[in-house]
């Protein structure tokens, strides 16, 4: 099973970036694709966006298009989401999270399927 760590996460003014990072560690690392979902309190998950292990191809939540960025390096088993103009709805935790082809998921976006997830990292946007 993949384990994930997540970082990059704390306070911001609303307009400002923060770059999470994420790096995936495991006896076996088989997944498709990897990615973010975020939930804040009171709020059910978000998929934020993911992109495939293979190809590159990335998906995003309209919420997030134009502001986020996802990117990843196969070679060290990580991957990073810009997120520029923070807004007042973007506070939530966010978790690095794997597709594996899992049946079970508890989040998706594009076409990514959620299973496997690290144990969070807080965004806070508060001027």
């Amino acid at each position: 099973q993949v384990q994930l760590v997540e970082s990059g996460g704390g306070l911001v003014q609303p307009g400002g970036s923060l770059t999470l990072s994420c790096v995936a560690s495991g006896f076996t690392l088989n997944y498709y694709a990897i990615g973010w979902f975020r939930q804040a309190p009171g709020k059910e998950r978000e998929g934020v966006s993911c992109i495939k292990r293979n190809d590159g191809v990335t998906y995003y939540a309209d919420s997030v298009k134009g502001r986020f960025t996802i990117s990843r390096d196969n070679a060290k088993n990580m991957v990073f989401l810009q997120m520029n103009n923070l807004k007042p709805e973007d506070p939530a935790v966010y978790y690095c999270a794997t597709d594996d082809g899992s049946a079970e998921y508890t989040s998706h976006v594009g076409i990514c399927r959620f299973a496997s997830q690290g144990q969070g990292t807080q965004v806070t946007v508060s001027s």
